[in-house]
């Protein structure tokens, strides 16, 4: 059979075989057009979900931050949580929310501690001693007022013999973050202290029955076991008990009265998986905006 007619023009057979050649490419190229078109929706759809997912975590949190402050401000002692970092666990409608509440008063405002508490405080929670002797003098030249450095403390000399080109504040601190203007203070050692130290307190020394495990270890004779074991014994106290667990030096962990200001972490847990946290330090009393408190601190970004 004859391929092509005499005047050079394909066969019928012919047409009729790149015509189907042509039609199997435009197929494929729809297949192709569709699937990406489906992969994208379906990516766009899966972007959608996370983004509503995390909205929805987040409002959680804000909302049990919310019931924090109300079971603080609850008038029956029976029912009003203890601000001891114990965790407290509610359904908000399918959200697990998950809080736990510090009263500022157990932790250490680095403005107002001495230089031997701040030596505790940094040598109990792992730094070597010769160098947390260092870092506690640096910190109290770092907030006091004048450029009289102390022995083994840091002056703007000091800063400036490291090629520094900011010296020490010469003032309170305004956040705990300044700490790390310090010289000498190293971030890890920084978060490990963090939920320990506060500037909104005014106590030099941490109330043991709010205190947590890194305050607990700038109070004399306190070591690790003794913080964890007194906090365990602390938590499984009702709180109309009347007095509760002493520490080794036998101070006790008595309640005084109800405080002020208060750290909160809230976090919600969606039951896809995804959650959300926040942590905020915050004032009773109302806010300017109508709030029944005052925000302080806050941190948030925690979406997983």
């Amino acid at each position: 059979m004859p391929v092509a007619s005499p005047g050079g023009f394909m066969t019928p057979l012919r047409q009729k075989g790149v015509a189907l050649l042509i039609v199997l490419w435009v197929l494929l190229l729809i297949t192709i057009s569709t699937g990406a078109y489906t992969l994208m929706a379906r990516m766009d759809q899966l972007e959608a979900h996370t983004v509503i997912s995390g909205t929805r975590a987040r409002l959680a949190a804000e909302a049990g931050l919310n019931l924090a402050v109300l079971a603080l401000r609850d008038p029956d002692e029976s029912t009003r949580w203890v601000p001891d970092g114990r965790t407290y666990s509610l359904l908000f409608e399918d959200v697990l929310v998950e809080l736990q509440v510090t009263d500022e008063r157990g932790k250490i405002d680095i403005n107002s501690a001495d230089e031997e508490t701040l030596l505790r405080l940094l040598s109990g929670n792992g730094m070597a001693e010769e160098n947390a002797a260092y870092l506690a003098a640096a910190i109290l030249d770092w907030a006091d007022s004048d450029e009289i450095e102390r022995a083994n403390g840091a002056e703007l000399a000091a800063y400036e013999s490291y090629g520094l080109g900011v010296g020490p504040g010469n003032r309170p601190f305004i956040m705990i973050e300044e700490l790390l203007q310090v010289l000498g203070m190293p971030f890890d050692l920084f978060k490990i202290i963090e939920p320990g130290i506060t500037v909104f307190s005014e106590k030099g020394v941490p109330d043991p029955a709010y205190a947590p495990k890194e305050a607990l270890l700038a109070i004399e004779g306190v070591t690790e076991e003794d913080a964890l074991n007194f906090i365990a014994e602390r938590q499984s106290e009702d709180a109309t008990d009347g007095v509760g667990p002493s520490l080794p030096n036998g101070q006790v962990a008595m309640a005084r009265g109800r405080g002020l200001t208060y750290s909160v972490v809230a976090k919600a847990t969606l039951p896809n998986g995804v959650w959300d946290q926040i942590e905020a330090t915050i004032r009773l009393g109302a806010s300017q905006d109508g709030r029944p408190f005052k925000i302080l601190r806050w941190r948030e970004g925690f979406h997983h």
